[in-house]
């Protein structure tokens, strides 16, 4: 009963906090602080237009990417991508193979999607000021965490595999 079929090791109760945390990332992140401050709602949105299709489409993407990320902390890291929670095992499979940020990412992709079905300055300005402090997130508190905690294996990982820029050939010659 402690663990989900097929996965042996992976309790319930990690799951259910993995399964919360996205929930709240993207609830205030992608719908709460979008539609409360900045106007955007589904009647707003223009799907029958190219930027409403490649909006959809963005939006399909980080969900997905999301997911995939939530996933491979729960089950390989053993904890959730929370600060609060952190996984026990550095996570570097999955979308990490790629890049070191993709939950990051996935949200951007989101949100980006969200900008080109209902445009507004306003809310691309908070998309750029969401990224820029994520970005010192991550360079101030979660990498030197992160090098304190996992040593040699992440340092490692910093020189195979960029911060934000996707490569699909790693510097050792694996995919």
């Amino acid at each position: 009963m402690n663990a989900p079929a097929g996965r042996p090791g992976i309790s319930w109760w990690v799951v259910l906090r993995g399964l919360v945390w996205a929930a709240l990332f993207v609830g205030v992140v992608a719908i709460y602080l979008p539609t409360t401050y900045f106007g955007l709602a589904p009647s707003r949105a223009s799907i029958a237009t190219p930027s409403g299709v490649a909006g959809l489409l963005g939006i399909g993407a980080g969900a997905l990417l999301m997911i995939a990320c939530v996933t491979e902390f729960v089950t390989r890291g053993r904890g959730t991508p929370m600060p609060m929670d952190p996984p026990r095992h550095l996570v570097v499979r999955g979308p990490y193979r790629f890049v070191r940020n993709p939950m990051y990412l996935g949200m951007v992709l989101v949100l980006l999607g969200e900008l080109a079905l209902a445009f507004s300055p306003g809310f691309a300005g908070y998309i750029a000021g969401w990224f820029a402090c994520i970005h010192l997130l991550v360079v101030l508190y979660e990498e030197p965490t992160l090098r304190r905690k996992f040593g040699a294996d992440y340092e490692r990982y910093t020189r195979e595999v960029g911060r934000w820029w996707p490569s699909f050939q790693r510097k050792d010659g694996r995919l």
